[in-house]
């Protein structure tokens, strides 16, 4: 554990994680987030392949980035920030314009978390938001724990409970990936694979504007290996039941590669077109956008207002439960 500098709220810490051989993970308290993520690719050479800040001032300076963060009580998009609950209207903080974006202004991703179990393998960070949090009814207990659970195979899980009354949860991970390493430029090479024959087509502000539709002749069609590209993603693919891997990715210059396995419905795929150009990342390299790709397993967007969606209600007595496990694997 070290040291990551002041937040408001105390001082941060960074904490190192490791598969026993070639994998390495560092992680932050302030957004239960991943900051750091080592990898090897062709010839063992490492890098580390997400977006961040080399302290914790970098993710309090604005724009906001959300890099690696934990983001809720509901990440992504509510229209209006407004959703109906057991009969009564709820209204969440608005800090997109007129909606709210991954839990509003105050959000986890804007939280120093406790951290409760700190191994060489494994963080669990847990935050208790209280009844009208940002909005939200009822009081939330949370957890966020990243372990490497074998080698070359992190998990990342995410819990809550619900006390006092019935509430919305949909957390996700934030991490944005570049397989050849971050700052070294453009995505638009790397190949993906998604296991969605469906996604959600949005309006000019993202919030989805009906049911899904095929991606078959469509560009979010990723059901077979093909670069990302410079089209500008900022969408949810409805993920189809399977028993093997969501997504695949793999940077085919330097032979990383991973695969996501969740337990959501949906996946955001984000390109990064609000990054600023020229944006100071790690070590003092430069970020834009498509300088990064995410992989945000979760519940649809705006499923609150959505009854045919895949619905994020949570009451009390029951568990929330979020799973993402991603295996790295170097291609030949």
């Amino acid at each position: 554990m070290q040291d990551f500098g002041d937040t408001a709220q105390g001082r941060a810490q960074l904490f190192t994680i490791t598969d026993g051989r070639d994998h390495v993970a560092r992680l932050t308290d302030y957004g239960a987030r991943l900051v750091q993520l080592w990898t090897p690719g062709r010839g063992g050479a490492p890098a580390d392949i997400v977006l961040g800040h080399d302290s914790v001032a970098g993710y309090l300076a604005p724009p906001r980035s959300y890099f690696g963060a934990t983001c809720g009580r509901y990440a992504n998009r509510i229209a209006g920030g407004r959703f109906t609950l057991d009969g009564l209207p709820v209204q969440l903080d608005r800090n997109e314009g007129a909606n709210h974006l991954h839990g509003g202004a105050g959000g986890f991703d804007a939280q120093l978390w406790a951290v409760v179990d700190a191994t060489g393998q494994g963080v669990t960070f847990t935050l208790h938001s209280p009844d009208g949090d940002m909005g939200y009814p009822a009081v939330l207990d949370v957890t966020a724990r990243y372990e490497f659970v074998a080698p070359a195979t992190l998990a990342i899980t995410m819990t809550a409970h619900a006390k006092g009354g019935d509430t919305i949860v949909n957390m996700v991970n934030h991490a944005y990936f570049n397989l050849a390493g971050q700052g070294t430029g453009s995505i638009a090479p790397q190949l993906l694979q998604v296991a969605a024959n469906s996604y959600l087509p949005v309006d000019k502000a993202l919030i989805p504007t009906g049911d899904p539709r095929p991606v078959s002749g469509t560009t979010y069609d990723f059901r077979t290996p093909r670069p990302i590209g410079t089209t500008p993603y900022d969408h949810n693919l409805c993920l189809d039941p399977t028993s093997g891997p969501a997504v695949t990715a793999i940077d085919p210059a330097s032979g990383r590669g991973l695969t996501l396995a969740t337990n959501q419905p949906g996946v955001q795929l984000y390109t990064g077109a609000s990054i600023p150009q020229g944006l100071r990342g790690k070590e003092g390299r430069s970020y834009g956008p498509l300088g990064g790709f995410t992989l945000e397993s979760q519940i649809w967007p705006d499923a609150p207002n959505r009854p045919a969606f895949p619905q994020a209600r949570l009451n009390p007595g029951e568990t929330y439960r979020h799973e993402m496990r991603y295996r790295f694997f170097v291609q030949p």
